[in-house]
């Protein structure tokens, strides 16, 4: 079953190039013909292009919620978002949404998406690297990912 890991996020806004951050270490790590491991900081439809013909999606983004710590990790379903995933705007669409979308126009769009979000502090800062809490979650959601993909049948 071919499987894309995707790192999502904007790497010049502090904690938001948290996704990118953890593909970029995933690359070195993740290897074969059914995995494939990409960065983008595109979000809604500007996706489809990227996950058509995967069956499966791992997906790494940030995350501000009102309880949470930064650095904090969850393993998410799409059905555990109560709205969109990155950074959509009034012209963009959730994830959810442009699966929905992609199927609709006979795309192959993936049947199994897992979310791996990291709690963030510092998305506004226009710099490079995340804040140290964020920045400790990396080896760990790299990890996590990496073990996912070992669990996944077919790997």
């Amino acid at each position: 079953m071919r499987t894309l890991v995707l790192g999502l996020g904007n790497p010049i806004c502090a904690d938001d190039g948290v996704g990118i951050r953890i593909a970029e270490a995933l690359k070195d790590e993740v290897f074969g013909p059914e995995v494939a491991v990409a960065e983008t900081s595109a979000a809604g439809l500007g996706l489809l292009d990227l996950i058509a013909g995967y069956q499966r999606i791992i997906v790494v983004d940030a995350i501000q919620t009102r309880d949470g710590k930064p650095g904090q990790v969850y393993r998410l379903g799409l059905g555990d978002l109560p709205g969109p995933l990155h950074c959509a705007t009034l012209h963009d669409v959730d994830l959810a949404t442009a699966l929905e979308l992609g199927r609709r126009l006979g795309i192959e769009m993936p049947q199994e998406v897992i979310i791996f979000a990291i709690e963030v502090a510092d998305i506004t800062t226009f710099r490079e690297g995340c804040t140290p809490e964020v920045e400790s979650a990396i080896p760990v959601v790299t990890s996590l990912v990496l073990q996912e993909l070992k669990t996944m049948p077919g790997m």
